[in-house]
């Protein structure tokens, strides 16, 4: 008899394992760049932990080239297709220079809006190009574009801030002082036009370089051109120091944290414009000299008009208290003389209650008075061709309101006289 062989679990086991076994794949590993991308992409398989299965396996909300072709249309110069677009940076830069500088930057979007839609879709096609530029490039080449664009906001925030100063004390305080923040938002401009898209860089770079560059504005007596140097700077430091690829995709924000930091930001950059208007803005009296506008605006509220007008709604508001907003209102409307009504009872000089006969006398009786032909002194014919003008009008306007008073009159008695 033969002998029989036995096979031990162990290798009972290990055959199974090995027929289990997945046969290995020719294709080649991802490359670095291409498995950085990969973990950071959110719906990658090996994204960030505190993500849940469900969310890491989910693409972004798909956007559509239509809908941001429409929205560059119609609000591309306040830069409604990037706030579509989750490109917020872009969309407050806009908002801030109207499409960038009164429309340039906006025009010049006509071509680029189906790649700004593929990145946000995070789009295969998009991610192959970006992937190729990073093994093509260590860092973000240069871009003159967004190069010159990061020195134009830089001074543009430099300068805002500068214009923001007051000029005069305020509260016997010479704030003039202030003027050392100005490298600081000259930093922050360049560092908002420097982290929009796939690149980004560190804020504290640009703003040393600032500093540092800053006092060169006791040297160059011109504030244009110090400006400019310190952005020249801080924009130059930014791109051969800070710059880098952003190889996660821009984190998507909630609705609601998207909303406040925008509306800060708007609310920040039109402060600063309300102090220039206010402080440092002038408006021509009938002299042709210039008074502050605080000054015009604190001499306005002191004044015999705005005391009548806030007496007036003081009034409408007590009376509104005692008889109801609607019966106000209706008060409201009828001392506004919408129809001219009132106005033309004046200028023919008859009562209100007057019939259409003495309505017609008195148009017969002004109108040869300020006849044209009838004034011989060329002084006054000017005024009474105005006066003959206004007559005319009077008349025709209470002719047509007695018309259509009789006519409903009329027919709101023959509604009575139907008897069913």
């Amino acid at each position: 008899m033969g002998t029989k062989q036995t096979v031990s679990p162990k290798q009972v086991a290990g055959g199974n394992a090995k027929a289990r076994a997945k046969p290995k794949s020719d294709t080649p590993p991802p490359s670095p760049a291409e498995e950085s991308l990969i973990k950071s992409k959110p719906n990658g398989r090996e994204s960030k932990s505190r993500e849940s299965p469900a969310e890491a396996n989910t693409l972004p909300p798909q956007k559509s080239v239509v809908v941001a072709y429409v929205l560059w249309l119609f609000g591309g110069i306040f830069g409604l297709h990037h706030l579509y677009l989750h490109r917020d940076r872009h969309a407050f830069i806009w908002g801030c220079t109207l499409g960038g500088y009164m429309g340039i930057g906006w025009i010049s979007e006509l071509f680029l809006i189906p790649e700004y839609v593929r990145d946000a879709n995070e789009d295969p096609r998009f991610v192959k190009a970006f992937v190729a530029k990073l093994q093509a490039f260590q860092r973000p080449p240069y871009s003159s574009k967004r190069f010159v664009g990061q020195v134009m906001i830089g001074h543009l925030f430099g300068q805002l801030f500068a214009m923001a100063i007051p000029q005069t004390v305020v509260a016997g305080l010479d704030l003039s002082f202030l003027h050392w923040a100005i490298p600081l938002f000259v930093s922050l401009g360049i560092w908002l036009v420097g982290n929009i898209g796939r690149e980004q860089g560190v804020w504290w770079h640009c703003l040393l370089a600032a500093y540092l560059a800053y006092p060169a504005r006791f040297l160059i007596y011109d504030e244009t051109y110090s400006l400019l140097l310190t952005g020249l700077v801080s924009a130059l430091t930014f791109d051969g120091i800070s710059k880098q690829w952003r190889r996660t995709p821009p984190r998507r924000g909630r609705p609601v944290e998207r909303s406040l930091k925008l509306t800060g930001a708007i609310l920040i950059y039109c402060t600063f414009w309300g102090s220039f208007v206010y402080f440092n803005g002038t408006i021509s009296d009938e002299d042709g000299g210039e008074v502050p506008i605080h000054e015009a605006l604190h001499n306005f509220l002191a004044s015999a008009w705005w005391t009548d007008l806030k007496q007036a709604l003081h009034d409408t508001y007590n009376y509104a208290q005692h008889h109801g907003w609607y019966e106000t209102w209706k008060e409201v409307f009828e001392s506004m003389d919408v129809d001219g009504e009132r106005n033309s009872y004046k200028v023919l000089g008859v009562s209100a209650t007057a019939s259409q006969a003495e309505i017609t006398a008195a148009y017969r009786k002004l109108s040869k008075e300020y006849h044209p032909d009838k004034v011989k002194d060329e002084a006054l014919r000017a005024e009474a061709h105005q006066r003959f003008i206004e007559v005319q009008q009077a008349y025709s306007v209470l002719s047509k309101i007695k018309s259509n008073r009789r006519r409903k009159n009329k027919q709101f008695q023959d509604d009575d006289a139907i008897v069913l």
